[in-house]
């Protein structure tokens, strides 16, 4: 029985008496299960699935001509991806102990005793079934390219951590993500609103993929002794603390170069510096990620580099669209 239940079957108990407490305590253990539920999500970690398809958006039309359902579908279905790929995390990890008490990020719902393996991974799979009815309709739009797109979405999801050969756990998971949280989704949504595969959206996915696998990074530098441990040979494991730093620095830094080479190759206008202005914050999570070590600290590392990677894509799908 979860921690969850315990509250649960205790306040049915109480309430079950007569005792005032009970109806409080039942309550508080349902309300309580069901933010743990939403944090487990990792709601932090949604930006990931909107910036690729804003910014292919952004790539492939202008505002006039925006196909706004289309857009409005492959955003709930882009994000519900990340939800199902992370309950499933949730279990993998869990079963391969890569989730245990020494680990410093955020305590997972199997981990913490809320829900079972089982009721995580039926989360996960009613996530991905979410995603897959919304993609019978991009199916209709798009045609078959959205129909691989949207299984390869859903496999990898479910490959990350899990199956005979866990991408994550052999190195590959920055190569997962710059794929399929840049190039995929970035290319894929900007022909989800032109029908023909976009030069540009190619491009302009590089930077998306490129500053979306830094969360990866950081995420994977905090862990990388509690994942040694579990035998999950992320890249940060692999090749070690110092090169999973300057992979980050050498990210940040491609990263803000794309605008100024979209505007000296004629694809980008004169608003293409607009990205430009998350710079600050950029040189503040780079220099944390450069020189600090401790769990808490890359926790903070690990938001702002999502803040700047959604702020970033914002901003670069602005500057492309105006």
């Amino acid at each position: 029985m979860t921690n969850g239940s315990k509250f649960l079957t205790q306040g049915s108990r109480l309430k079950a008496q007569g005792h005032p407490e009970g109806t409080r305590l039942k309550a508080q253990s349902s309300r309580l299960s069901w933010l743990s539920w939403v944090v487990a999500a990792r709601p932090a970690t949604l930006p990931a699935a909107v910036v690729p398809v804003v910014v292919g958006t952004a790539a492939a039309r202008d505002l006039r001509h925006l196909r706004l359902l289309p857009f409005l579908a492959a955003l709930i279905a882009s994000m519900l991806i990340q939800i199902g790929t992370n309950y499933a995390n949730d279990v993998f990890d869990f079963r391969s102990s890569a989730d245990s008490e020494q680990r410093s990020g955020p305590r997972r719902l199997i981990q913490s005793g809320v829900a079972s393996p089982r009721q995580v991974f039926t989360a996960a799979l009613l996530a991905f079934g979410a995603a897959a009815a919304i993609g019978l309709y991009l199916i209709y739009v798009g045609g078959w390219p959205i129909f691989v797109i949207g299984v390869l979405s859903i496999l990898a999801g479910l490959a990350y951590t899990g199956g005979p050969w866990p991408l994550g756990y052999h190195g590959l998971g920055d190569l997962f993500v710059f794929i399929f949280f840049g190039v995929i989704a970035v290319v894929g949504s900007a022909y989800l609103q032109t029908g023909t595969m976009s030069g540009l959206a190619v491009v302009a996915s590089v930077p998306v993929g490129l500053l979306v696998t830094n969360i990866l990074v950081v995420n994977n530098l905090r862990d990388r002794e509690t994942d040694r441990a579990a035998g999950k040979n992320t890249l940060a494991v692999r090749l070690g603390g110092r090169a999973a730093r300057w992979q980050y620095t050498i990210s940040v830094v491609a990263a803000f170069l794309f605008p100024l080479l979209l505007r000296l190759s004629g694809r980008a206008g004169w608003w293409f510096w607009l990205p430009w202005l998350t710079l600050p914050l950029a040189i503040r999570v780079v220099r944390t990620v450069a020189t600090v070590d401790d769990g808490s600290t890359l926790n903070r590392a690990l938001k702002r580099s999502g803040q700047l990677h959604l702020l970033f894509g914002l901003l670069f799908a602005l500057s492309l669209w105006l």
